[in-house]
């Protein structure tokens, strides 16, 4: 017998079951780079211990949870009020939601302990790194053309993705990320895929300027 039961009583519970969604998303884009053969390649899996591998692979996750966070807190989301009202109480739910999810798996509470600890130095790392991404790239195109109004909100529109890219692949590397640059272009591109898809799903069938940059960013996959 069919009822008019919500599915959630509540925003709370809504969100919590969407953060769940998400990290689990998360993981498994992480997994997928990680398990990627020339990924595998270029960050030298064959020459680097397994414990090194590990620590490589905690980098993507968090890498995608905190691109996640970033995207969902972005001033330039073309979504309504409403909406970005549920993307502030998601948003910090993100988080937890993996760490719950670590938990059911048997991780030991002292491991999950530093597993959250990880997330939030990375996630402030990376929040504050946007101002240095915008800034990179602002100075880049600048050197070629005079900026216009599009030329700037294109760059706006990436620079959660290019602030996380950067860093994830800084510590990858161990800071040492001179003559790596297909490595990064490795981490890059998957996180770029998410989010381009993320953000189409949260701002529905009117993505603005998101929209017109899809055909570039396939021409930057492709690069």
């Amino acid at each position: 017998m069919a009822t008019d039961h919500p599915p959630f009583e509540s925003l709370d519970d809504m969100a919590a079951a969407t953060a769940c969604a998400l990290s689990e998303a998360a993981s498994h884009a992480a997994f997928a780079v990680f398990s990627d053969k020339q990924f595998r390649r270029l960050a030298k899996f064959d020459a680097i211990s397994q414990g090194e591998q590990d620590r490589i692979f905690n980098e993507l996750v968090v890498a995608w949870l905190v691109l996640i966070r970033l995207t969902l807190e972005a001033p330039d989301l073309r979504v309504d009020d409403d909406i970005r009202d549920y993307l502030r109480l998601l948003q910090p739910k993100i988080a937890a939601a993996y760490l719950e999810s670590l938990a059911k798996l048997g991780v030991a509470p002292e491991h999950c302990g530093e597993w959250e600890t990880l997330l939030g130095l990375r996630y402030d790392e990376y929040a504050q790194d946007r101002r240095k991404a915008r800034a990179a790239a602002m100075q880049l195109e600048s050197a070629e053309k005079e900026l216009t109004l599009a030329d700037l909100s294109r760059l706006q529109v990436f620079v959660p993705v290019h602030a996380v890219a950067i860093g994830c692949h800084h510590h990858i590397c161990r800071g040492e990320t001179g003559g790596r640059d297909e490595l990064f272009k490795a981490v890059l591109r998957p996180l770029a895929r998410f989010y381009v898809d993320l953000r189409l799903r949260f701002e529905g069938v009117n993505p603005g300027p998101l929209a017109r940059m899809r055909a570039k960013l396939r021409r930057l996959l492709r690069g």
